[in-house]
């Protein structure tokens, strides 16, 4: 068993049962373990979009990683998201932040998640999760990167009154 770490988020739709039933569709692939708060969030480096559910769940699971991708687009589309909606309104988004200590970088999958340590709306929920757990390219705890945030990191999020 491996343990990973997905963030979920959702701008369409019944944003709050979009995260529920992606959380759902997970089993039997992914135990859930942990999960965060839900947190809203403004769209990140893109233009007027309506505002995101974001969370994070703590997990394991026996699928290697592109396996587990693979199982998370067909999360996605089966919640209604569709191709080429990168930076795009969606019903559901689903990113693995980390997979155990491995570091993979293949053109379909790069784990860490590449940009995590750039967005306050994956390291505020997967703080309260794993708090000091280190970033293995980067060798830096959570806490300090979203603390390297700093004040503007604040403006993008707020918790939802949306309790999973």
């Amino acid at each position: 068993m491996e343990t990973v770490f997905i963030g979920l988020g959702s701008n369409l739709g019944n944003r709050g049962e979009n995260l529920r039933k992606a959380i759902d569709a997970l089993s039997p692939h992914v135990t859930v373990q942990k999960k965060s708060s839900v947190y809203e969030s403004r769209p990140f480096g893109v233009g007027r979009q309506p505002l995101y559910l974001n969370m994070v769940i703590a997990g394991e699971t026996m699928l290697l990683p592109l396996q587990l991708l693979g199982r998370l687009k067909k999360i996605e589309a089966s919640l209604g998201r569709g191709e080429n909606t990168h930076n795009q309104p969606r019903p559901i988004d689903l990113d693995i932040i980390f997979y155990g200590e491995t570091m993979m970088d293949k053109p379909e999958l790069m784990i860490p998640h590449p940009r995590m340590h750039e967005r306050a709306f994956v390291l505020a929920p997967l703080g309260e999760l794993a708090l000091f757990h280190m970033h293995p390219k980067l060798q830096k705890p959570v806490i300090d990167m979203l603390d390297e945030l700093g004040d503007y990191s604040r403006d993008t999020w707020s918790l939802a009154d949306e309790r999973l």
